[in-house]
């Protein structure tokens, strides 16, 4: 047999079957576990997603619900608020009444001064 004919007997078009073969199956075997950990990753990330989203709606009702009590409490403060201006005002005014009524004394009392002279205390 020639030594050039056994050379190229596994050999076609210059490559050599085993290699192709071998760098087939390795690259096979990669592409493989890349599928494998990306699966494993996504249903990671699928698991997480959910008990995330069961989260975010816990805090978003609890959120609600403190948004709720702020405005109720907000619109009790304004009314509160209207209340208490009109108490000022009731107060501004009786104020008023009173200051007029200190002065009427007062001016009852100086006319009235002679006749304590008269009156035993």
């Amino acid at each position: 047999m020639d030594p050039e004919s056994t050379a190229g007997a596994g050999r076609r078009g210059g490559y050599d079957r085993d290699v192709v073969l071998g760098s087939f199956l390795v690259g096979l075997v990669l592409v493989l576990a890349a599928i494998a950990f990306c699966v494993v990753r996504g249903f990671a990330l699928w698991r997480q997603a959910k008990a995330t989203g069961g989260t975010l709606g816990r805090e978003v009702a609890k959120f609600e619900v403190r948004s709720a009590r702020t405005e109720r409490l907000l619109a009790e403060a304004e009314r509160s608020s209207e209340e208490l201006q009109a108490a000022l005002e009731r107060l501004r005014r009786s104020r008023a009444e009173l200051q007029v009524l200190m002065r009427a004394l007062e001016r009852a009392q100086a006319r009235t001064r002679w006749l304590r002279a008269f009156l035993p205390v």
